[in-house]
Order: C-alpha cells, then sequence, then structure tokens
C-alpha cells in the first residue's frame, strides 16, 4: 500500500504532463481510445465519487464560520467565466460548435485540481475547497442555468437533459462517496492515497477519448480552440484576483478565489458535451484540461516563489 501510495503521490504531482501525454496518444492513435467513447460518464463518475470519499465536515465549516467570502467565491466563479466565455464567442466570431463549447467549460464549477494549486501557491486553501465543493455542489442548477442563458442563441439547449446528467455523473458520485466513508470509515481512508492515482487516468482517458474523437475538427479549428481557451482561462485567473481584491480580501484569498475563479471542471464540460452536442464543443474542455494545469502549476510556482522572497 505505501507504493501504491509513492506511485499515486508521484502521478497526482505530475498530472499535467500525463494530460499532455495522453491528449498526444488520442490524437496520434484515436483507434486505441475511440472504443472507450461510452465510458466517458463513469470515469468522470468515479472522479467524482473520489472526491466523495474525501469530503469532511471541515469542507463545509468554512461555509458557516465565513459565508460571505464563500459567496464571494463562488458568485465570482459563476460570472466572471460563463460571462468571459461569451464576450470571446461574440468578439472572435466563433463558429457555433466552438461558441457552445467554450460556453460549456465556462459554465462549469471548479476544477478538481485548484485546491492543490491553491496550496502549492500558500493561498487560503480551507477557503479554496469550500468554495470548489459549494460550486460543484449547485453545479445541477447554475451550470445549466447560465448555459441555456448564454449559449442558447447558437443552439437550443436542453436544460432538463444537462441537470439529470449533472445529477448522476456529478452529484450522485459525491453522495455515494460520502455515504461510503461514513459507513466504511476506515478503509475509505486507507484508500484516500490511491485516489489521486485513479483520478488521474479516469480524466487523462476523458481526454484522449474526446480528442480521439475530434481529431480531423483539431486539425481545422485546434489553433483557434487553443488561443480562445488560453485567453479564457488567463482572463480567469486575472479578473477572479482582481475581484477578491475589490471586496478587500487578504493574498491568501485572493489566491484562492483566483483558481477557484480560472479553473473548471473540464472533464465535466467534455462529458456534457460529448452527450449533448457536436464532437467539436468538446474539444474546448479537453484542451482546457491540458492547458489549465500547466498554466495553474506555473502561476503557483510563481505566488510560492514570491511568497518566499517576501519572507
Amino acid at each position: 500500500m505505501r507504493s501504491l501510495a509513492k506511485v499515486s503521490k508521484f502521478v497526482g504531482g505530475t498530472f499535467s504532463v500525463w494530460v499532455i501525454v495522453f491528449a498526444c496518444l488520442g490524437f496520434l492513435m484515436p483507434q486505441v481510445f475511440l472504443g472507450l467513447k461510452g465510458y466517458i460518464s463513469l470515469f468522470l463518475g468515479i472522479v467524482m465519487f473520489g472526491m466523495g470519499l474525501t469530503l469532511s465536515s471541515a469542507d463545509f465549516r468554512e461555509v458557516f464560520r465565513r459565508p460571505m467570502d464563500v459567496a464571494i467565491g463562488v458568485v465570482g466563479h459563476y460570472i466572471i467565466m460563463p460571462l468571459l466565455a461569451f464576450a470571446l464567442a461574440k468578439i472572435l466570431q466563433l463558429p457555433p460548435d466552438i461558441a457552445v463549447g467554450v460556453i460549456l467549460v465556462g459554465c462549469c464549477p471548479s476544477g478538481t485540481s485548484s485546491n492543490v494549486m491553491t496550496l502549492l501557491a500558500k493561498g487560503d486553501v480551507a477557503l479554496g475547497v469550500s468554495i470548489a465543493s459549494v460550486s460543484t455542489l449547485i453545479a445541477p442548477l447554475a451550470t445549466p442555468a447560465m448555459i441555456s442563458l448564454l449559449a442558447g442563441q447558437w443552439m437550443d439547449i436542453d436544460a432538463g437533459s444537462l441537470i439529470k446528467d449533472i445529477v448522476t455523473v456529478v452529484i450522485f458520485p459525491i453522495l455515494l462517496g460520502v455515504l461510503v466513508k461514513a459507513i466504511f470509515k476506515k478503509q475509505a481512508e486507507a484508500s484516500v492515497p490511491a485516489l489521486p492515482l485513479v483520478s488521474t487516468i479516469a480524466i487523462v482517458l476523458i481526454v484522449s477519448i474526446v480528442v480521439a474523437g475530434s481529431r480531423s475538427k483539431i486539425l481545422d479549428s485546434g489553433l483557434l480552440i487553443f488561443a480562445v481557451v488560453v485567453l479564457h482561462n488567463g482572463l480567469g485567473y486575472l479578473l477572479g484576483y482582481l475581484f477578491a481584491k475589490l471586496f478587500r480580501m487578504d493574498l491568501g484569498k485572493r489566491k484562492a478565489i483566483m483558481f477557484e475563479t480560472g479553473m473548471q471542471n473540464s472533464g465535466l464540460g467534455a462529458t456534457l458535451a460529448a452527450a449533448h452536442f457536436n464532437p467539436l464543443a468538446a474539444v474546448p474542455s479537453a484542451i482546457f484540461s491540458v492547458w489549465h494545469n500547466i498554466s495553474g502549476s506555473a502561476l503557483a510556482t510563481f505566488f510560492a516563489r514570491r511568497s518566499e522572497r517576501n519572507r
């Protein structure tokens, strides 16, 4: 078990590398991954189940201890990223499928690795965990509502179907994880060290499947989508930081809200896009999954080094 924990820690610490490697494999050898297309929802459910196993009352204590800070982070997340996506789609006059894909990933809850980046950046981790948890739990309502509001002009959106899928692949697995942890506490705690490995495998498979299924579309529009994703992610970090600063939050809180704003649950975006829209709509989520881990790691390293110098 100790060896497995070491492998899991290593894989989790090099997550962005594995995402890039498997994205390339999906592009170069699509036939290897296309047969797994029907399992995308299952893979995301595994990630969310793992999240449920790690949740505790302490993760929600901050909600009641400092509700305003958590509310600012959650509201900022669901305002900044969706409106940024909409603005980019309009300004750059994106094709409908790409526009919907960018808006879709912008309307997803906080990313699963945002808390890790906050930790590396020496930010307020407790606040970040609470924001991520709340944004995920309200996703069945917030995500379909924002998608319908912002993407409806490009294509018809079935909000009811989106709600059903988010409950199925996000909320139900999380609640199941919490229940399993409550019943089998010792076994659940013993399995926690292996979760980074399991989650990494699940997420890189989602990315590789989406890339494999959209290979021809990426050849046609990949550079455009990549440019939009970089802008979306970078502006999300900047506006998230400034949004927290507007409310006179300290530096640790600003870092947490910055990462919770700029990093999305792109696995959910890819899953919803693959199930409800054209395969091209899933590509922004797949590229976002690769890019936000690279940019997040670089930004976290910058803030960590800056903290060391100031100390």
